[in-house]
């Protein structure tokens, strides 16, 4: 399980270590690529396979499927830990997340998501700011 919040830094070589609690998990390798919300997914290779194939499944006769895979597989990089547990985090993919020196680690359970630390920040106030409005998106979830 991949959850928590981490704070880390990102190095002059663009790397960034992962917490020491999701190793075990990611030692393998992991896929990272574009969030949906300007952050960083970074999907174990077991949990990428499966998301992977469904997604590669889609009928290529759908439009949104087609822009689905162009974004989730043009975007993505693959990278294995180093011996300290730092993954390469690609420009591209930087660039996109706004991350420069620091960045949030935020577990979501099967995967886990790269934030820049002031935009994290933003989200969390609104939330924390409105709970009604949190409450309303939760609604209809079936959880």
């Amino acid at each position: 399980m991949l959850l928590d919040r981490y704070e880390h830094a990102i190095d002059s070589k663009s790397r960034i270590t992962l917490p020491a609690k999701y190793r075990s998990w990611l030692d393998a390798g992991v896929v990272v690529t574009k969030g949906l919300d300007r952050c960083l997914m970074v999907y174990p290779l077991d949990v990428w396979k499966q998301l992977a194939d469904k997604v590669s499944a889609l009928p290529l006769t759908n439009s949104r499927a087609r822009e689905l895979k162009r974004r989730l597989f043009g975007d993505a990089s693959h990278s294995v830990p180093d011996k300290q547990g730092r993954i390469i985090l690609q420009p591209r993919l930087r660039e996109f997340a706004n991350l420069d020196s620091q960045a949030i680690i935020n577990g979501v359970y099967t995967y886990c998501e790269i934030w820049n630390p002031e935009i994290w920040a933003e989200r969390e106030a609104r939330g924390d700011s409105d709970p009604e409005a949190l409450a309303d998106l939760f609604d209809g979830l079936d959880v």
